[in-house]
């Protein structure tokens, strides 16, 4: 029944690319991306396939190693069946294979000096890709080789030319740290086995079955580079075989290999279906053609120049990269639990970098893959109840906690927007709420204090504004469930981004916990407060409510203003540092994706010609049809989806939005060929590389004045008509729009104290910016209405409470309630006879992205020492340390604790939370805690991990007569055993 089913289709596909006439594929360059940072690789895949097969010319963590090929290399290591296409860190290349005839080497040398190695020289003229095929000659064995794909196989072809004998070598060690590794031979021309291994997904299970067309004539196995005594199977941590061959000049070797995620079954299964279809090397290669042609035909670009459409359908191309199929072929699939599960209803997906791709290439997805996109939504449900919350950037079904926001919320609310209905929006709704009701992450703050504060937390200025923008993505989707009690508390914290907008610089800036700004503000300075960026490429990051950081600037002129501000001030800093800014025309980086959607707002400053003018200038410049034709990272298809939507005349400035916003673009005419079987075309009248602005538009007809089209009036089909011109028309597209935010929230209450810890009485002072506002509260749990006690005067408490409180003011929604737990502080009663001086530490080795993830691990040693200190760690990187015991308080009174790491670093007092921080940015601020605490002791534990270089850790406090200094070890202690 299988095998019929697989002839049925490839008959069917076969049939669809003879009824297609155009080869779309001629205009892919997948080398487009290699050089330069663009962090791609040339090797063959098919659409969101399990198997991304390509060469690598570099295993080191070098920041342009990440793709594991660069276009500068001369040599080729092997060719393995893992890569991330365009990230900045490294992960992948598993399952290395590469045929090595004469003498045998198991080390893979070095670029500087191949010959200490296995791996060969190579030129680029003998080098060839195209969409799903990857040829190359490797001139040390003077061999050809030529990779295809399906979704869970690679297709090796080795052309030999040369009688004489041929080792394939698998190599298990190349590329990330292993945790357990397995070969087994399990017959004449078959080996199956496991790769586990821990790198930037910190548990990487992949299971893997490979097939040779011909039996070898011997097998070896080596662990640790030494031949083991079993030549049919080995476990270990650093294993590699060779399969030895005679050949003879102008033979052909092919050999396939399946992977899985689930266990070496699962990857045998995955074989033999496909090898139930028949499929050899040439067959697999034209069927990869074959469904890359179906994929890029879905958008038909005319017009514009031939370097133009080379550079749209490699966009294309990369923007149909990832997600990557996570699932075997009976459905089973690893989940973030760590367990095997069954998808029903649904495919399951891997590499969501969220932060990145929500902008552009979720929403371009939305309307070329929307049954896709209804998968990549569902499969966040579940990873989110596997995992407890929604992962921010999966891989491998790890969160490696990578960036900041909860994106997943964008791309659910954006595809139920767009009605996509091929997920279950009610269960994802839970989810969605369920994660953005988390305590951690800066979120905690958020929450009671409108912001996240700059003392407590890294980036907080970039994380307000996208947790702001994400709970608006959680209040469309309430509202579509008839949530009106949610919608309403998300719509007010979807409000948050002004309480960190500075009227006095006319920039969002950093904020502290007492409400103080943070000082010595310069908007072009990059660093602690931002995500890979500064104020400038921030502030103006908030999609869903341009009128209301429009009413904050003062006018669309002032818009207008700022955005032309942005675009031509220059950048005094160097940005060494943070290389992802990059592709810069004044402060806007277009190698970043914080700034993706800026120029589009002049759309909404009624200057609609200046966005076409700016997004026709990012297009010339950032853009080539080269190696090094990407001005950043790739960003698993962002960088590329950007120029794909914004070459077509379209963006999506704010996902979750059933909109796109007009631009200028760059072809003729384009025919959007929906998977509904409509047609929509966008018709460019007049259109040159000169002629850039719209003169008009009309809509299947009907004169269009608007810089917005919905999603769907695309759906449905129809054409949009666009003439073009050489002069800006600045009366096109003047629309009179709102002001005001359409959902016009009473602002958030917060206390004049930050703690909430007092020890004889606490002071109860309720605070509003706005004096239009009056504020309740209640006392006793209930929910504050304008019934409830009325806020005139600061009065005091003496036991622990609750207290709730919000704002009225008219003609506003009322404010989301804010709830403080105020607690009596007290001491701890400790005997002095069952406490020793000290800190108890925990030591930790592992690949940690977060101070909450070693805490699953088992610790290298224990221990005590006087003062947290780094002495104790064996390394400088990927390391773990949790220190816990007592601090003695020698005197009642206020206390604040300083923090500062390299990477990351945490401070709980009594068990609650001070702060944390995570993500390599709190070296050069710290993080600091103020409260009351009582004479005696009280419970404290450091938290710190270190994955990158510069290894730093500094405890200091001050408090009740004590100068700011380093803590001392005489008020330290931990109770004895």
């Amino acid at each position: 029944m299988i095998k019929n089913i697989l002839i049925f289709l490839t008959l069917s596909i076969s049939i669809y690319s003879c009824d297609t006439e155009k080869d779309y594929t001629k205009w892919v360059d997948p080398f487009i991306g290699t050089g330069g940072h663009g962090h791609t690789y040339p090797g063959a895949q098919v659409p969101f396939g399990m198997v991304q097969l390509s060469p690598d010319t570099r295993n080191d963590e070098s920041w342009d190693g990440c793709g594991g090929y660069h276009y500068s290399d001369s040599s080729i290591i092997g060719f393995s069946h893992t890569h991330l296409s365009g990230t900045g860190v490294s992960d992948y290349g598993d399952v290395l294979l590469i045929p090595i005839t004469g003498k045998l080497n198991l080390n893979s040398g070095t670029s500087q000096n191949p010959d200490s190695g296995y791996r060969s020289r190579f030129s680029h003229e003998t080098e060839t890709a195209t969409p799903g095929y990857y040829s190359v000659f490797l001139d040390d064995y003077q061999v050809k080789a030529e990779m295809t794909a399906t979704e869970r196989i690679g297709f090796h072809r080795y052309t030999f030319t040369k009688t004489g004998n041929v080792n394939v070598l698998l190599d298990l060690i190349h590329r990330d740290p292993v945790i357990d590794s397995e070969i087994e031979v399990t017959g004449p021309k078959t080996i199956q086995g496991k790769r586990r291994s821990k790198y930037w997904a910190g548990d990487q299970q992949l299971f893997f079955a490979i097939e040779f067309s011909k039996p070898f004539n011997s097998t070896k196995i080596f662990k640790d580079r030494e031949e083991t005594s079993s030549s049919k199977n080995a476990k270990g941590k650093q294993l590699q075989s060779t399969a030895l061959f005679s050949v003879k000049k102008g033979e052909q070797l092919e050999v396939k290999v399946a992977l899985s995620a689930v266990s070496a079954e699962g990857a045998r299964k995955n074989l033999e279906e496909e090898e139930s279809a028949n499929l050899n090397f040439d067959k697999a290669k034209q069927l990869a053609s074959t469904k890359w042609n179906k994929s890029l035909s879905k958008i038909e670009v005319e017009g514009g120049s031939a370097k133009e459409k080379r550079i749209f359908y490699s966009a294309l191309y990369h923007s149909l990269l990832t997600p990557n199929i996570s699932q075997d072929v009976d459905g089973k699939y690893r989940g973030m639990d760590g367990k095997v599960h069954h998808a029903n209803g649904f495919t399951n997906y891997t590499v969501f970098s969220l932060w990145d791709t929500f902008r552009a290439l979720h929403p371009l997805l939305s309307i070329i893959e929307p049954e896709r996109t209804g998968d990549f939504a569902q499969c966040l449900v579940q990873k989110s109840k596997e995992f407890g919350e929604l992962p921010m950037w999966e891989l491998a079904s790890n969160d490696t906690r990578c960036m900041i926001g909860y994106h997943a919320v964008s791309l659910i609310a954006d595809a139920h927007a767009k009605g996509i209905t091929n997920f279950n929006i009610e269960e994802a709704y839970i989810e969605m709420k369920k994660t953005a009701m988390l305590d951690k992450r800066g979120l905690k703050a958020y929450k009671t204090l409108g912001y996240v504060p700059s003392n407590k937390s890294s980036q907080g200025v970039s994380k307000t504004l996208e947790y702001a923008y994400n709970d608006w993505c959680i209040a469309q989707v309430a509202k579509a469930l008839n949530k009106q009690e949610d919608y309403d508390y998300f719509m007010n914290r979807a409000s948050n981004y002004k309480n960190i907008y500075d009227p006095s610089v006319g920039f969002m800036r950093g904020k502290n916990d007492d409400h103080s700004w943070v000082g010595e503000f310069d908007p072009t300075a990059v660093g602690y407060n931002y995500t890979e960026g500064n104020s400038y490429q921030y502030s103006l990051f908030v999609p869903h409510d341009i009128a209301g950081i429009t009413n904050l600037l003062g006018s669309k002129k002032e818009l207008e203003n700022w955005l032309d501000r942005l675009f031509t001030t220059e950048m005094e800093h160097e940005l060494e540092e943070l290389t992802d800014v990059s592709g810069l025309i004044g402060q806007y980086a277009h190698g970043n994706e914080p700034s993706h959607h800026m120029a589009y707002l002049y759309n909404y400053a009624n200057a609609a010609w200046k966005t076409q003018s700016r997004v026709r200038h990012i297009m010339q410049t950032q853009y080539k049809d080269t190696p090094d034709g990407l001005c950043g990272n790739e960003d698993c298809g962002q960088m590329s989806a950007w120029y794909v939507l914004s070459s077509i005349g379209l963006y999506s400035d704010c996902p979750g939005s059933p909109t796109y916003s007009i631009g200028s673009p760059i072809f003729d005419k384009i025919s959007l060929h929906l998977d509904n079987g409509n047609t929509f075309v966008i018709n460019a009248k007049n259109n040159s590389r000169k002629n850039q602005y719209v003169q008009s538009a009309s809509l299947n007809g009907s004169s269009w004045n608007k810089s917005l089209l919905s999603h769907a009036d695309i759906s449905k089909g129809g054409e949009l008509n666009l003439v073009m011109g050489l002069e800006p028309n600045k009366n096109w597209a003047q629309v009179e729009s709102d002001s005001e935010s359409i959902y016009k929230s009473s602002p958030i209450v917060y206390l004049s104290e930050s703690s909430d810890i007092f020890i004889n009485k606490f002071i109860v002072d309720i605070k509003c910016d706005d004096s239009e506002a009056e504020c309740f509260y209640t006392l006793d749990g209930s929910i504050p209405s304008k019934t409830s006690n009325k806020f005139d005067k600061a009065f005091s408490i003496s036991e622990s409470t609750q207290l709730k409180m919000r704002s009225y003011k008219e003609g506003c929604q009322p404010g989301y309630v804010v709830t403080r737990q105020i607690n009596k502080q007290k001491a701890i009663d400790l005997n002095s006879s069952t406490v020793e001086k000290g800190l108890r530490y925990s030591y930790y080795e592992g690949i940690y992205r977060s101070v909450y993830d070693y805490a699953l691990d088992i610790p290298v040693k224990t221990g005590i020492v006087a003062v947290p200190t780094l002495n104790i760690c064996n390394r400088n990187e990927w390391i773990g340390l949790s220190l816990n015991g007592y601090i003695k308080i020698p005197k009642s009174g206020d206390y604040t604790f300083y923090m500062s790491a390299n990477d990351g670093c945490k401070l709980t007092i009594n068990g609650e939370e001070q702060f944390e921080s995570d993500g390599r940015k709190s070296h050069a601020f710290g993080q600091q805690a103020s409260l009351k605490l009582a004479e005696g002791y009280h419970k404290i534990e450091f938290g710190f991990y270190q994955c990158s270089d510069n290894i730093d850790l500094k405890v200091e406090w001050e408090g009740s007569g004590i100068k700011k200094q380093n803590i001392p070890s005489n008020v330290f202690f931990h109770s004895k055993e």
